[in-house]
């Protein structure tokens, strides 16, 4: 065997040894767990059913109801109206409430008058058979509690798992008992303490269920514990309890396995003829049916103020919770990441009632180790004489086959299949084999790709790896050419527009400019804002650089003037560019700081590019050139000499040119050029005269206005400060 195949044959054996880890709970991988969990969340998504479902009506605490009734907690009395308006008037079959009355309504008063009556007043008789006679009327948790013993109501409370529990109010009746789970594997949660109703609320309804969430590792809610320990003793979830009273169903019954002596956990509670499939903990699954409002939203206040006909609700569970914001109920859901607690329980209760909840049994541990084995032998021993496409083929069809077959048995059965381990040992046997077919011969091109990969285009990612000797990252001098470029007023471009239009404009120019200057080799050095800096040269040397520079600017413009009609199309401003290319002795390398580093140039040379640029503005030219760039070029492009200038700073006197297309200006082209010519020679020998009237001639030819007026208005400047004697022609900018 050789060493590649030893190599593939042992990373495939860790691969396959993992995954059984992994599926035999030996070693827990993050990330296949995370994977299982999206595609669980996926499953849950394309079952999903359409439309409300019309049994279940939350009686919706809204933002609404607490600006017209008040803010929470209501007064009692008003929740006793709630009750009767649902159950007498409306015929509701079962009212649940997602909320705890764990302490005494005190907001009439009566416990203060008592008080008095005790103390301060306890001599005034007539004070004393006042307060008998309005005791009633003020006793809100005493007319609360009548409403509940006359109507079918289900009230919620909470456990807690504190390490300092405290509990508060009266639990309902359990439902099992230690003895039930005798000889049997009990995971279920454990509560140390709870918060539940008063006991005149409590021993007035009809039972109550706890609400108490369970969180998956990524804190969303995706399970409801059906059952919870306290002191010895189990109690029911506010669904179960809700859809058992609305069923009419007897008490539940606890579902072990025949084979409860392999795995003696609880897989199921029997009510009546319906089956809960229940996990390790006796948590059920909760079956959303889509997105927050798949079921009637009422207004609390529509309800209290009779705003509903009469019979409206006939029949039907109406469920009391909120989703106001500021009550604290909204939880992370698959389905929505502030979902209203009190839409969970509607989704428990209406799978309890259809029997739709998803099964994750016990023996899908042994299937998945099973299917894991199989595939792994199979895939091995395919791939080990497989070459790329028939091992991609097959990895395709692994993925469609797993997954088809996973959503079959979640929408025909009810049962959630194991699907990420089988996926990522798939994609992993598949990477292996492919990164040690190609490791030795793509090292190189890899290195190449990481050092480079980010500044210059593909063309040239894929001759730096054809050749590493020519990839550097130190710092070396050299003749480059580098080119800036900036967009002209854009300021007020971006105050004018909405921030998402801006973000599309932008993005769309820059991807635009950079396929130019990447078309032409250029490597992109940065974005600042809107502005573009870019070199040729490096990182590999061209003797070409100046041209491919310029003719890159001349396609940028060209592209510039595409993008104007595209933008009018979408209704967004013009865009017009002035772009500065500057040739001469730059330093390259990787340059920054021991936090951030990038690959850049820098120079005097750099530095006159980036002033060229600014001066497009007042030449009105759009590809200003230094002298060395021009004479760099080569043939074959238009050229006019502009200007000799001293920008602030340097001495030295610089000619800019402008590379021009043939509709550079409205007239003949030639004929504007040798026009200008004679002007700038005329101005350079001070016959201001001769300068102005061919300044008039270009103007009637049709040439740019912005050097027209230029120098126009430095021939007025001189003729009242003349230069002196020996002056040499060069403007001397006095400004960046």
């Amino acid at each position: 065997m050789t060493s590649s195949r030893l190599i593939r044959l042992c990373a495939f054996l860790l691969v396959g040894a993992l995954s059984m880890a992994h599926v035999l709970g030996v070693l827990r991988l993050g990330f296949v767990e995370r994977i299982e969990t999206l595609s669980y969340d996926l499953r849950l998504k394309l079952g999903a059913a359409t439309g409300q479902d019309p049994r279940i009506v939350i009686i919706d605490i809204d933002e609404r109801s607490l600006a017209e009734q008040g803010r929470w907690p209501w007064p009692r009395d008003r929740l006793a109206r709630l009750v009767d308006e649902l159950s007498l008037r409306q015929g509701v079959a079962v009212i649940g409430f997602d909320v705890v009355f764990s302490e005494p309504d005190t907001s009439s008063g009566l416990q203060v008058l008592r008080e008095l009556a005790a103390g301060p007043l306890a001599d005034i008789d007539a004070f004393s058979r006042q307060l008998d006679l309005l005791s009633p009327t003020l006793d809100f948790d005493q007319r609360f509690a009548a409403a509940l013993a006359r109507s079918p109501v289900i009230l919620g409370y909470y456990f807690t798992t504190s390490a300092t529990p405290t509990s508060s109010g009266l639990l309902p009746a359990p439902l099992f008992f230690a003895s039930d789970f005798a000889g049997h594997d009990d995971r279920l949660m454990r509560a140390t303490g709870f918060g539940a109703n008063i006991e005149s609320l409590q021993v007035a309804s009809r039972g109550a269920g706890h609400f108490t969430p369970i969180f998956d590792a990524d804190g969303q809610t995706r399970r409801v514990p059906l059952l919870i320990e306290y002191d010895g003793e189990y109690y029911e979830a506010l669904a179960l309890a809700v859809a058992r009273h609305f069923l009419n169903a007897p008490l539940p019954q606890l579902g072990f396995p025949q084979a409860s002596q392999a795995y003696g956990a609880l897989e199921w509670l029997q009510l009546g003829e319906r089956v809960i499939p229940v996990d390790l903990q006796a948590a059920a699954l909760i079956p959303y049916r889509g997105r927050q409002g798949s079921f009637i939203y009422l207004s609390a206040t529509d309800v209290l103020e009779g705003r509903l006909p009469e019979g409206e609700l006939d029949g039907r569970i109406a469920l009391v919770g909120t989703s106001a914001p500021g009550l604290m109920d909204l939880r992370s859901t698959p389905v929505g990441n502030a979902f209203p607690g009190v839409e969970i329980h509607a989704n428990m209760i209406a799978g309890i009632i259809d029997g739709s909840i998803r099964h994750r049994p016990a023996w899908t541990l042994g299937y998945e180790a099973v299917c894991v084995a199989a595939l792994w032998a199979l895939l091995s021993s395919f791939l080990f004489r497989a070459g790329p496409a028939p091992s991609l083929a097959a990895i395709a069809l692994v993925t469609v086959l797993t997954w088809w077959g996973t959503l079959q048995a979640w929408l025909t059965w009810h049962l959630v299949l194991p699907v990420a381990t089988l996926l990522c040992m798939s994609l992993a046997l598949y990477a292996v084999h492919t990164v040690i077919s190609l490791f030795v011969e793509a090292r190189a091109k890899k290195q190449i790709a990481g050092l480079f990969g980010q500044y210059v285009p593909p063309a040239v990612v894929e001759e730096l790896a054809a050749n590493p000797a020519l990839a550097s990252m130190e710092g070396d001098s050299r003749e480059m050419s580098v080119l800036f470029s900036d967009i002209r007023g854009f300021t007020s471009i971006s105050e004018g527009m909405p921030p998402q239009e801006l973000t599309r404009l932008i993005n769309r120019y820059l991807s635009e400019m950079t396929e130019s200057i990447q078309m032409h080799g250029g490597t992109v050095d940065k974005y600042i804002g809107d502005a573009i800096m870019a070199f040729w040269g490096a990182p590999i040397p061209s003797p070409d650089h100046a041209r491919n520079a310029v003719l890159a600017a001349l396609d940028m413009q060209r592209r510039a003037e595409r993008l104007r009609h595209e933008f009018a199309l979408h209704g967004w401003p013009q865009l017009h560019i002035g772009i500065g290319l500057s040739t001469g002795m730059m330093t390259v390398g990787n340059m920054g700081s021991v936090f951030r580093r990038a690959y850049t140039v820098m120079g005097d040379a750099v530095n006159l590019g980036s002033r060229l640029e600014s001066l497009t503005k007042q030449y009105g030219a759009l590809v200003l050139a230094s002298e060395r760039t021009r004479e760099s070029a080569g043939a074959g492009i238009c050229w006019q000499e502009l200007d000799r200038i001293r920008v602030k700073g340097k001495d030295v006197a610089v000619t800019i040119h402008e590379a021009v297309a043939d509709a550079t200006s409205t007239g003949n082209p030639e004929e504007a050029h040798d026009l200008f010519a004679a002007m700038l020679d005329a101005y350079r020998h001070t016959h201001w005269d001769t300068a102005l009237d061919l300044l008039d001639r270009l103007e009637a030819a049709g040439e740019r206005s912005a050097l027209v007026t230029l120098y126009r208005a430095r021939i007025a400047h001189f003729r009242e400060n003349p230069p002196a004697a020996d002056w040499d022609g060069v403007f001397t900018f006095d400004s960046k």
